[in-house]
């Protein structure tokens, strides 16, 4: 049993989260958007690959732009905890926004004038991924300068479940926009959503975390540098990676349960638009819809994973199973709505584990630790991605969109397999086996103290 510490609600605390405070619905609108938006250049830009551009080698050079859209977040995790130590939360959240969006604006001009070469497209996705690298963890680790303690965990869940909105949006509206106005108008798209994001991050007022009723009636630049210093100056001591997972090798099995699950779940992205191409002989419109239905299904599974019974592993085992399944269904049968079902099915099942795992975390990782965990969580899952899309892009110019689709579902089934085997597996849920030295069974590692916020890339979930 896990306790959880009383709180009195305070008045209009049954409104939403995002309604009755207006700098964490501010600050999450710029994230729907900044999501959307990349989301929606990845399969605009995927589908022009591998309908146009580059149809004769299509699945390698689609792979190899989904690696380059996912690299960043790896390659500069390191300087991007640094910046966030650093530098003014607000500051860097308004800067990320803006850059991405004079990066594509300055893509949609060019493609706008001439006919574009596909190393631009690359080049203004390294960009784009740049600026998300940066964006995302920051908003994360600021949630606590947005919200109260009470509703740290509100803002959590709320801002995990949202996640999938903006990657359902942007998916559906992708390729239907690179039909229907080229890459010119999808690099517009772009950034009017990174310039409205940058626009409204620009009005929200950041408080100090040590201080949040201090500064409430502070200029609004002091208050993003003093966040910025807080950030940077917590005296609560904090543990290397190594010696954090080398103390809770429960957390660390699960780590690499999903990391070798993200192998192959990741590749959907490559492999959709080939399949649509080769095997459906689809459009845009296809596209949309199997993108529709696997965001749909994440979307519903976020909302829906914590009603879902049983102990995180014991979730987490079934959900990989039924991807398997779930995957396998394209590489059998051919047909447009019993692959929507299954792809609906698939994201159900990331956003019950990105919701059932997350939470697991958030409960064993001390406070203290969190930020780095979580970086570096988000860095080891996205790793992945850039490894299977070259590697299934690769393969899908030598093999039917089928049998990559059968290929992913044998490789979950090892994944699956580990979990269930996991030590630790049979513990009631909350008491695994490594809870932090200090802490007594039952009670959540760091609780009460504030959640940094949930990692971008889900277990098994791939990047969002």
């Amino acid at each position: 049993m896990t306790t959880t510490p009383t709180r009195t609600p305070a008045p209009g605390r049954a409104r939403p989260l995002v309604l009755r405070n207006r700098a964490f619905g501010t600050v999450w609108l710029g994230q729907v958007l900044t999501q959307a938006g990349v989301r929606m250049f990845q399969v605009g830009i995927s589908w022009w690959l591998i309908s146009e551009a580059a149809s004769a080698d299509g699945g390698l050079a689609a792979g190899l732009f989904m690696a380059v859209s996912t690299l960043p977040a790896v390659v500069l995790a390191p300087l991007v905890a640094r910046a966030i130590a650093r530098f003014a939360h607000r500051s860097l959240l308004r800067t990320a926004a803006g850059g991405a969006g004079a990066a594509s604006a300055a893509l949609a001009v060019w493609a706008g004038a001439s006919e574009l070469p596909v190393a631009a497209a690359y080049a203004a996705a390294l960009a784009l991924a740049s600026c998300q690298a940066f964006f995302d963890p920051c908003l994360t680790t600021s949630v606590p300068e947005l919200v109260d303690d009470a509703d740290i965990e509100a803002a959590t869940g709320f801002e995990l479940s949202t996640q999938s909105l903006a990657s359902l949006g942007g998916a559906l509206l992708g390729a239907l926009v690179v039909d229907a106005a080229g890459v010119a108008g999808l690099a517009a798209g772009c950034a009017a959503a990174y310039g409205t994001a940058a626009l409204l991050i620009a009005t929200v007022r950041f408080r100090t975390a040590a201080h949040p009723a201090a500064d409430a009636d502070a200029d609004a630049d002091a208050e993003g540098d003093a966040a910025g210093d807080a950030a940077g100056g917590q005296d609560a001591p904090r543990r290397t990676l190594r010696r954090l997972l080398g103390s809770m090798p429960y957390v660390r099995g699960i780590l690499l349960c999903f990391t070798a699950a993200n192998l192959f779940t990741t590749a959907v992205f490559v492999v959709m638009p080939l399949y649509t191409a080769s095997v459906l002989h689809g459009d845009g419109a296809t596209v949309a819809l199997l993108e529709a239905s696997l965001g749909a299904g994440t979307l519903v599974g976020s909302f829906t994973g914590a009603r879902v019974p049983g102990r995180p592993a014991v979730v987490g085992t079934a959900c990989l199973g039924a991807m398997a399944a779930a995957l396998a269904v394209p590489g059998l049968i051919a047909a447009r709505p019993v692959i929507a079902g299954s792809l609906l099915l698939t994201g159900w099942c990331v956003g019950v584990i990105g919701v059932r795992f997350v939470a697991l975390f958030q409960r064993l990782v001390p406070a203290a630790d969190k930020p780095a965990f979580f970086a570096v969580m988000q860095a080891v899952l996205g790793a992945t991605f850039p490894v299977a899309s070259l590697l299934f892009g690769f393969l899908g110019d030598h093999f039917s969109a089928q049998t990559l689709c059968l290929v992913q579902a044998a490789g979950l089934v090892p994944a699956a397999l580990a979990l269930a085997l996991l030590p630790g597996h049979s513990r009631p849920a909350g008491e695994p086996a490594d809870l932090p030295a200090g802490v007594p069974p039952g009670e959540p590692a760091g609780a009460p103290g504030p959640a940094a916020g949930t990692p971008e890339p889900t277990p098994a979930g791939g990047v969002r």
